[in-house]
Formats: structure tokens, sequence, C-alpha cells
């Protein structure tokens, strides 16, 4: 179904929705005022079946304690992975959460000990990096290797960190956030078979794992795994719902379960999950594919727009759109930019936020993150503020 048969095209006003990328973009720009391309949410409604299935609960009008354990939830996401991404889960794996980042924390504790190395892909994800100093873990920087457009793994540098004592986890982005990259599977064989060898275990962050692009695929971690792991995930990014909470994973061995499990319940005390969530999940994951493909044809059409714009007004960039998700990550360095500089002027002169580089570690100087999960009528606004900020400092 092409994209036309949804409106993406209309702007909906988010202002005072409590809405953190637009009522609360001052808190990192200083500025109230600005266009915000920044935290990794989008501009769009929630898919139709979604709302629908929401309506249907909120008129049933009892909203008490519920369970995530039972066959429409479990069900909904098995018909998932085998539809999208042609794996076979086993549903006796599958564990809930409030949210990926939550449990993403809840495994670095379980996992490893205070002062423990944890090993991540950089640029990263900057809530890998809070969450990992957050516990008093050491964060290992294994930075990829940017060959023209494309990312690659630096496999020997990463076995070097993966055999460092007191290493014990290797926390990972797959698709990589914010490089876009996607994982092949001879990587990820790889990866799994040096943490494998160093005894490290895996948790793999695949929140993203929807949005990819062109002739990649995503390969979900447990058709590769080995040893002990977890893969971490959620409809929120691709059906745009995070504020409803709620995440799942597959965790591999039973014990590492029933211990995650067991600090879940008995001593954070959520036995009980967001209901509203579980029910936008089995609709998502049912009936929302229509218009996920058709999200996903018009995503497309904002990258190609931010490439073909980028490079006619500097042709010495040749940016090319991501391998995946809607973030645009754009490598100014050819143009020999200060950051800081470029950052005022987008902030003072185009009021424009839009996330700069640094934010995802030094390997991440010299860029910037494009958010263009919103209608192209805002993107175009964007990209060209963003033109002139660099045309003003360049």
């Amino acid at each position: 179904m092409s994209s036309a048969s949804f409106d993406f095209s209309t702007v909906v006003d988010r202002h005072g929705s409590w809405c953190t990328q637009w009522d609360y973009v001052a808190d990192r720009f200083g500025s109230a005022d600005l266009l915000p391309f920044t935290i990794s949410d989008m501009d769009f409604a929630a898919a139709p079946c979604i709302l629908d299935a929401l309506h249907k609960r909120l008129q049933h009008g009892v909203l008490g304690y519920s369970r995530w354990h039972h066959d429409d939830f479990l069900g909904a996401i098995a018909h998932w992975y085998q539809q999208r991404f042609d794996s076979k889960i086993d549903r006796d794996m599958v564990v809930y959460g409030p949210s990926v980042i939550y449990m993403v924390a809840q495994l670095i504790r379980q996992w490893s000990q205070p002062g423990d190395g944890v090993v991540t892909f950089t640029p990263a994800y900057d809530a890998f990096f809070k969450v990992v100093e957050g516990n008093h873990r050491q964060m290992l920087n294994s930075p990829l290797i940017k060959n023209g457009n494309h990312w690659a793994l630096d496999a020997k540098q990463l076995e070097s960190l993966l055999a460092q004592p007191g290493c014990s986890l290797l926390l990972m982005c797959s698709p990589h956030n914010p490089t876009g990259k996607v994982w092949t599977r001879e990587e990820l064989t790889l990866i799994a078979q040096l943490c494998e060898r160093h005894n490290v275990r895996v948790i793999s962050d695949e929140i993203h794992m929807d949005m990819v692009w062109g002739d990649n695929h995503h390969i979900p971690w447990n058709e590769v795994a080995r040893g002990e792991w977890a893969l971490l995930t959620s409809g929120s990014k691709s059906f745009n719902i995070p504020a409803l909470t709620g995440a799942y994973g597959l965790i591999s061995h039973k014990a590492q379960r029933d211990a995650y499990l067991h600090q879940l319940k008995a001593c954070d005390g959520l036995s009980s999950p967001a209901v509203l969530a579980i029910h936008a999940h089995v609709a998502a994951y049912q009936a929302g594919e229509p218009w996920l493909d058709a999200l996903r044809d018009y995503l497309q059409g904002n990258l190609r727009y931010v490439a073909v714009e980028l490079n006619a007004a500097f042709p010495q960039l040749n940016w090319q759109p991501p391998q995946s998700t809607y973030l645009a990550w754009i490598d100014l360095r050819p143009l020999g930019i200060d950051d800081k500089q470029l950052q005022k002027e987008l902030i003072e002169q185009q009021k424009v936020a839009i996330m700069p580089g640094y934010t995802y570690g030094t390997e991440g100087e010299g860029f910037l993150r494009l958010n263009v999960g919103c209608p192209r009528s805002k993107v175009e606004s964007g990209v060209q503020a963003l033109i002139r900020a660099i045309k003003a400092v360049k």
C-alpha cells in the first residue's frame, strides 16, 4: 500500500501536549521558539488500527491491573517476527518491560559488577553512555570505521576490548543509532563468535528494526546468537507510541529470565504492564503492516529530499540516506565547520533545533543528526534552515 493511502502530510500541532520534542526543546537548546528535529519520535498520529484498539479499550471503561503473558501478546510478537524477518522466536524467551532502556539498565546491573567494562559501538546513542555510567560501569568505545557512505566494523579493535579483564557486556544497537548502519549476518555472526570466545554477554537494542531501507535486511540477534544474550525492542519507534510505554525482549537462558522477572516484579514492583501499550502492540503487529509500509515509503522520500537539497548546495558532501532509521546522520566534516558556531547559528538565527553529533560521543564531532519523522513541509523548512546556517558560518 502506498503512502498516499494514509495521510502523513497534514501537520499535527503538538504544542501543549507535554511533548518532549516540542514543548521542552529549551531544556537542551536553551530556547523555546525552535522548530525541533531532535528526539527520535515522529510527528505523525499513530496507525488507525492502534487508535481504534485504544478507543475500544477505553470504551470498556475499566482500567485495572493487567498481564502481558498471554497468547494475544506473545502470538502477535511471534507473528511479526515471522512476517517481517522470517524469524521464528521461542515464546518462552519473551519478557516484558516498561522501556528498552529500563531493560538495558536492569540487565547491566544483573550481568555485571560496578567498575566492569561495557563495550559499545561509537558514535553511540547518548542514552547508552548515561545508563552505563549511571550504573557505575566503564564504557569501552569501539569506533565504527566510515568508508565513504558506509560504516564498517573494526573486528580487531573490538576483540581487543572484549578481551580486557573485567569486560562483561557488549551493548549494541541493531540497526545502529545514530549512523543508521544495518549489520550484516556475517558481521553479527563474527560479533557473536568473539563475545562467546571472551565470555562476554550481549544486549542488543533493536528498537529501530522495522526502519531498514533498500536492499538491507535486519537480522534479529536470535538468528546468530551464542552464549548468554538478550534482544530488547518495542513497537514504540515504528508505530510512534513511546508515550504509552512498553517494551519486550528475548532473554536466552531461563535462569536469566527468571532473575530479570524477579527484579522487575519483586524488587521494582512492576508486576502490571500498561494495558494500553499491550493493546497497541497487539493491534500494530496484527493489523499495522499496511500503515507501516506506507510510512516507510514516506520517510524514505524525506531522506531523499535531504540528500538532493544538501548535495545541490554542497556537492562535496555527497551525502546519501542511511541504511536504516528516520535519522539523517550528516557528515559535515568536508566543510570544515566549527560545531559550536553552527549550533549557535542554527539556534539563534535560523530558529531550528538539530542534534549536534558530539551528543553521541567524540566520534560524532563534525556530524548532525536530523530527525525526518515528520511531514515533508517540516523537513523542507529544516533542511533549508540548515543550508542557510552552513553558508552563514562557512
